[in-house]
């Protein structure tokens, strides 16, 4: 197993659907044929390659770009554990998972799919649903690379939570066969009743078996609920001075840019604003213009992203009515170089109609820009209703459940842009694909944790510098 970066796509294989009108049949044979040249034990298994680059220097690298001051918080993020290294290193795992052999079955991918990536919140119609809600790394790629780097995640929450080695194991395990028993659904379903598949929050609650955790998840959908933008998080994060609204400031993960560089700061946004609108629906379009921007601060969010610029917008309505939007950089895939760049040109593009393509409903506030020193952003609200996923509180049945549940989303994901028959047909109905990427992610997580000891490494002799901070969504 080789990290070799030399293979590329080509255009047949990199297309999403088979446009042909063959029966859906005809595409599970061509699944089940696969699996002569790609079995299933193939997906078994990791062992780092000896060309395998130091796991360091791929971190650095992926820092180019990045806002320099903030580099050693990310490295603090990381640092905490092997779960949050593996939270941040998703070009090293798309390094490792491009010099594998894949089916070649293409699917819009979420890129980055740990399961934190995944949650509750509301759509349009304010339904609250369950679905994947990161896309910084979306692409068209095999199907199998989200699977797999979902499945990890659940081991290493697993290992970090201190539950016993069997449920690290069967976790892994859940996800892959939820997600092949789903994908077989799908198979037989239409295309439109695939399109409006989406799995309800509530579902997700009623369906937890813990008393304690059902409650707990109850109480934090009813305090999200209750904290509106006008009531809760315009107060939280805005306050006023001599008639006019500011964002507070919050060093190091909330701040105004200060002196000449605010103001070139705030030019851009307000340029960027203007071709943002122009990425909108015209009904959105409209909307957007009935608030004008007040204020925007740089905020630093989650651990991959720390260090790509990412901002608030505080824009302001009629009587000071608020709305928060969240700008932030999209820089290109880590998936590009094992799979071809974008058909699109501004990433930010990229990110958006990747998740329009994945997820069940979309933010109606989602766009994109670009600033003229020709980095690329994407728009969305801020703070909208959402619901974080709670894996400290996970004991080894709450994490099977849950991971039945996420690997079920997935396969909804997957379906809605790639062919089910094609990839249910190579999955088959035996457990053989279950276990072989179960022990993909056993030994995959091992390698994360030594990856992780080396940070831990090169933190403490200096190589680089962390800065402790805690992780701040």
């Amino acid at each position: 197993m080789g990290a070799d970066k030399t293979h590329k796509f080509t255009d047949e294989e990199a297309l999403l659907h088979d446009f042909t009108m063959s029966p859906r049949d005809n595409n599970r044979a061509k699944g089940e044929s696969l699996r002569a040249s790609m079995p299933h034990e193939l997906h078994a298994g990791w062992k780092a390659p000896a060309n395998r680059p130091d796991p360091i220097s791929i971190i650095e690298e992926s820092n180019e770009g990045r806002l320099a001051q903030l580099t050693p918080l990310r490295y603090g993020r990381m640092a905490q554990s092997p779960f949050t290294f593996y939270r941040g290193s998703a070009a090293l795992m798309a390094l490792d998972l491009g010099g594998l052999k894949s089916t070649k079955i293409m699917v819009q991918a979420c890129g980055d799919c740990h399961l934190l990536n995944f949650g509750a919140f509301a759509t349009p119609e304010r339904n609250i649903v369950f679905d994947i809600n990161d896309f910084d790394e979306t692409l068209p790629a095999p199907w199998e690379w989200d699977l797999k780097r979902l499945a990890v995640s659940f081991v290493l929450s697993a290992r970090e939570n201190g539950l016993k080695a069997k449920f690290a194991s069967q976790a892994a395990e859940t996800v892959v066969r939820a997600y092949r028993t789903k994908m077989n659904e799908f198979s037989k379903k239409s295309i439109l009743d695939i399109w409006y598949e989406r799995v309800d929050f509530q579902s997700v609650i009623e369906r937890t078996t813990d008393e304690r955790l059902q409650k707990h998840r109850k109480d934090r959908l009813k305090k999200e609920l209750k904290r509106t933008i006008q009531d809760y998080y315009f107060p939280k994060f805005a306050e006023a001075s001599g008639g006019n609204y500011s964002l507070k400031d919050n060093p190091p993960t909330m701040f105004h840019m200060s002196g000449s560089e605010g103001k070139k700061f705030r030019s851009e946004i307000e340029k960027a604003f203007e071709l943002y609108k122009e990425s909108l629906q015209e009904d959105k379009r409209r909307l957007v213009n009935r608030y004008q921007l007040a204020d925007v601060a740089v905020k630093v969010v989650g651990i991959g992203s720390v260090g790509t610029l990412c901002a608030v917008a505080l824009m302001l309505g009629r009587d000071t009515e608020p709305l928060l939007l969240q700008i932030k950089e999209a820089r290109p895939s880590v998936l590009q170089a094992y799979v071809g760049k974008s058909s699109f040109e501004n990433q930010g593009q990229r990110v958006v109609e990747g998740q329009r393509i994945i997820q069940s409903a979309s933010d109606i506030f989602l766009g994109w820009t670009k600033f003229d020193d020709g980095r690329h952003f994407y728009v969305r609200q801020l703070r909208d209703t959402k619901v974080k996923p709670d894996p400290e509180l996970w004991e080894g049945p709450q994490t099977l459940e849950i991971a039945e549940v996420m690997g079920n989303v997935l396969a909804r994901a997957h379906a809605r842009s790639g062919d089910a028959a094609f990839i249910s047909g190579y999955l088959g109905t035996d457990t053989s694909f279950d276990a072989a990427v179960t022990d993909f992610a056993l030994n995959y997580a091992d390698q994360t944790e030594r990856d992780h000891a080396l940070l831990a490494a090169a933190i403490k002799s200096g190589r680089i510098k962390a800065q402790d901070e805690l992780i701040d969504e």
